[in-house]
């Protein structure tokens, strides 16, 4: 009875709002139905709508689910200090952090439907249901990795929210043994991933052991990037408040995993052209491109410009802590992890082919509006989640609220 109350309450959060809230929800929507046409065409023709071929199976839709798997994976970074550390300034926001691993695991999932092409076919990556090839197929496995740390990040945010909403203490020893278990699956659900492509030995461009780890720091950058934006915003159109010490931190631990990140990267381009294999042959074409064939070089070289310029906004404590040059190096190192994981992973693995053919990949425009059907369905479900938090948290939007509503008329 209570969780109906809850529910009920929930869906009157989400119906109130101001222009803009509703200005907001109706671009999106219409982002959705513009989309939606377009993932109409590949429903009723298949893949063929798509520019993926036999010489680059793996494109737009793998990339932006490799991404988003990183983005889930980042919500740690807000939940080890609040909870393992009981830091009182990040405890408030981390729940925030695990509503958009909730939302981007979503998201994860929808890129995978959209890439096997009949999403009939889906009920196969269901558990004791379909046909998951278990244990052998790497691709169960992240299946399993996700959908387990989806439903512990579900599991924790309803309860708190639930006790908050009815004005209850959360029980504690729960909380915190779901927390511990979601540290090592934020971990494995990138390592997993990274695993797809290490399982793939006739493509030394992703046969390397510093994928994984190099996988993880990316997303422990990219993630928080999101959120060091979304709390100034919420905070400016909201009674949510947040210290500017929470957000100095955040962007200190990516000052970490930044310089991680590139020098994973340095190490492994030593490897390549220290070493001068027959292998190097991939990077060349993504740095350098391979005779006439430099259609990637564009962005994996501003790809790596703007990681760095982030990295450097971000390591000097002055540009840190000013809220300008912060925002600036959040946008670039946002888009530098995207396009890293959108075409300088996916495409040069490919590329050239087993045959030594060069298929130039492009996204068509039916990947680009399916990616914004499910780019915008995600942003609206975050809305909806993140309207509710505040509502519950920080505007007291509780029980004896409903009761009192319900007594005046």
């Amino acid at each position: 009875m209570n969780f109906i109350r809850f529910t009920i309450g929930s869906l009157k959060i989400i119906l109130r709002g101001s222009k803009t809230y509703y200005a907001w929800l109706i671009f999106l929507f219409l982002l959705i139905i513009w989309g939606g046409f377009g993932y109409s065409g590949q429903l009723s023709e298949g893949l063929i709508k798509t520019h993926m071929r036999d010489s680059v199976s793996w494109a737009f839709y793998i990339g932006n689910f490799t991404f988003l798997v990183g983005v889930a994976a980042a919500a740690v970074m807000l939940v080890i200090p609040a909870y393992i550390y009981n830091w009182k300034p990040i405890k408030e926001i981390a729940i925030f952090g695990e509503l958009l691993a909730i939302c981007a695991v979503i998201m994860c999932i929808l890129f995978i439907v959209v890439d096997i092409g009949n999403p009939m076919r889906f009920w196969h990556m269901l558990p004791l249901i379909g046909t998951m090839n278990f244990p052998s197929s790497m691709l169960s496995w992240d299946f399993f990795f996700l959908l387990a740390y989806f439903l512990i990040n579900l599991t924790v945010v309803s309860h708190l929210l639930y006790c908050i909403f009815f004005k209850k203490n959360y029980k504690k020893s729960l909380v915190l043994t779901l927390v511990f278990i979601s540290i090592p699956m934020a971990v494995g659900i990138h390592t997993v991933t990274a695993f797809l492509y290490n399982a793939l030995p006739a493509r030394p461009f992703w046969n390397s052991a510093l994928l994984a780890p190099r996988f993880l720091a990316s997303a422990f950058c990219s993630g928080p990037a999101i959120l060091l934006i979304l709390f100034q915003i919420l905070r400016k159109i909201t009674k949510f408040e947040i210290k500017d010490e929470a957000i100095w931190r955040i962007a200190e631990l990516m000052v970490y995993a930044m310089f991680i990140y590139l020098f994973f990267t340095i190490a492994e381009l030593f490897k390549e052209f220290y070493s001068g294999t027959e292998h190097i042959l991939y990077w060349k074409y993504l740095l350098f491109g391979i005779g006439e064939n430099n259609e990637i070089v564009i962005y994996s070289w501003s790809s790596i410009i703007m990681g760095c310029i982030a990295f450097v906004l971000f390591l000097i404590p002055k540009t840190r802590k000013n809220f300008v040059t912060l925002n600036i190096g959040a946008v670039l190192i946002y888009a530098s992890v995207y396009v890293e994981k959108g075409i300088a992973l996916i495409i040069p693995g490919f590329t050239p082919d087993v045959l030594g053919q060069i298929y130039v990949y492009t996204p068509s425009m039916t990947e680009i509006r399916t990616a914004a059907l499910i780019f915008s369905f995600g942003f609206l479900i975050f809305t909806f989640l993140v309207k509710i938090a505040i509502a519950i948290v920080f505007e007291d939007y509780n029980i004896d609220v409903l009761n009192q509503k319900k007594k005046s008329k």
